[in-house]
């Protein structure tokens, strides 16, 4: 029997985790369904530095850069969501990019605006939709320079220069940046799918694919069990977070909002990852009688350095193919897909350069290095111990897509967790597995940082 020789006590602690576990991460999932999706705001970024870039791409790169109108694209979009669903900055631009005919316009010019300052410039357009020869001074739309989008959606509206502000330097930044966005994913897809046709080349005709040794702890599944479902949930999803967020909020009166935001995110992963750590010592400690750092319980084997690190940068460029083949696929079959993680879009909209850095630090180490300790670097080698490495990865992958708690983006974080598992047991090492989560991170978030204005 699988549970033959395990105490009462320890029986009842799994048991009772495991009932934890199933109510938390279905309401997670539950929940996850009414958060929207942050693609919404990608594509519209993306659309808006394409505006702002528009005078210093090439014309002979536009059809590239730009297949439509960046404005009128925005306005398409934005027309699809109820009026009333949409934020006070997209109310407006709504209604300053809609034709002064269109019923929508007249429909929603009068809605009340918390922002006063939203609320004086809908007065000036409602002007000059009433008295088309009316422009107000251009100095009165200085309060909406710090959102330069906006602030030359207003000289368009307006007929007044912005080339104060939108300069021909910050136009040709706006260039690149569309530039790095579009080229780099494209450049990642190209080198990833001639390696994955390789890979696959390799293992189904010449049969070169070797699984390296795995070397598994001496724990069972009522182990996983408790550690997963009592460390990583009980412990870390639920306790902890009290601990983290009342610590910041103690400390956080005088500081911004964004900062304080990120120091939540920041201490809250290493108050999660405290307990299930903690149980991973205490068994390792259980299992040899004592720890010692130096011995390599969870096989990271770290050198050759180079050796991690290639196969670790050649697992990330092999998956993101696939990856991003079910991102399409779910796409494509669902629309308006909700559920997406919600410090992307906190990465998104963050303009505090030191919260930044603790967002950058929390997405591409700690994540990394915490999930992949708990994921690859002891469930995994259990399950392939016990059930082979097949079923190992399937399910270990399962598992690490389930625990984002991310309704609609379970298929692709499981593909990725597939080919981090893939990636785990081929190169033997560990590091190899957590440079590759590292930089998946590291691409998704060089993504949202290169679509801030």
């Amino acid at each position: 029997m699988i549970f033959q020789n395990v105490s009462k006590a320890k029986l009842s602690l799994a048991f009772i985790s495991l009932v934890i576990t199933f109510f938390v991460w279905q309401q997670g999932l539950r929940d996850s369904l009414n958060r929207p999706s942050v693609s919404f705001d990608i594509s519209q970024k993306e659309q808006e530095i394409a505006a702002l870039a528009s005078q210093s791409i090439p014309e002979n790169l536009k059809k590239f850069f730009i297949i439509n109108n960046p404005i009128n694209q925005i306005n398409i979009s934005l027309s699809e969501v109820p009026f009333d669903e949409l934020t006070e900055r997209n109310k407006l631009i709504r209604i300053i990019s809609t034709e002064l005919n269109d019923p929508i316009f007249f429909e929603n010019i009068s809605k009340d605006f918390v922002n006063k300052n939203f609320k004086l410039l809908v007065d000036d357009i409602e002007k000059k939709s009433n008295n088309n020869s009316y422009n107000p001074n251009s100095k009165k739309f200085d309060l909406f320079k710090g959102d330069k989008f906006l602030y030359h959606l207003l000289s368009q509206k307006f007929d007044f220069d912005d080339s104060s502000l939108i300069t021909k330097s910050f136009s040709r930044k706006m260039f690149l940046k569309i530039l790095a966005i579009r080229s780099i994913p494209l450049l990642t897809i190209i080198l990833g799918s001639i390696l994955a046709l390789k890979t696959l080349w390799n293992t189904i005709f010449l049969k070169k694919f070797i699984w390296k040794e795995v070397k598994s702890l001496d724990l069972k599944l009522i182990d996983m069990i408790l550690l997963i479902a009592g460390g990583f949930v009980v412990l870390g999803e639920v306790l902890s977070p009290l601990f983290s967020i009342s610590l910041v909020e103690l400390f956080s009166k005088n500081i911004s909002s964004e900062l304080s935001q990120s120091l939540k995110i920041f201490f809250g992963y290493l108050f999660m990852a405290i307990p299930p750590l903690g149980i991973v010592y205490y068994q390792i400690k259980s299992l040899n009688g004592k720890f010692t750092l130096k011995k390599d319980y969870l096989q990271f084997n770290f050198l050759p350095i180079k050796y991690s690190i290639t196969q670790g940068v050649k697992g990330w460029l092999t998956i993101v193919p696939f990856v991003l083949l079910i991102s399409l696929i779910m796409n494509s079959l669902i629309d308006n897909q909700n559920g997406s993680n919600p410090l992307l879009e906190i990465v998104l909209n963050n303009n505090n350069y030191f919260s930044f850095v603790l967002l950058f630090v929390t997405t591409t180490i700690l994540a990394p290095l915490f999930e992949e300790i708990i994921f690859r670097g002891i469930l995994l080698p259990t399950l392939s111990r016990d059930f082979g490495e097949i079923s190992g990865i399937i399910v270990s992958a399962f598992i690490f897509a389930l625990a984002h708690l991310s309704l609609g983006e379970m298929p692709p974080l499981f593909v990725l967790g597939i080919g981090l598992g893939i990636t785990r047991i081929a190169s033997g090492s560990l590091f190899s597995s957590v440079i590759m989560h590292s930089l998946w991170n590291g691409l998704t978030f060089l993504n949202l940082f290169l679509l801030r204005t």
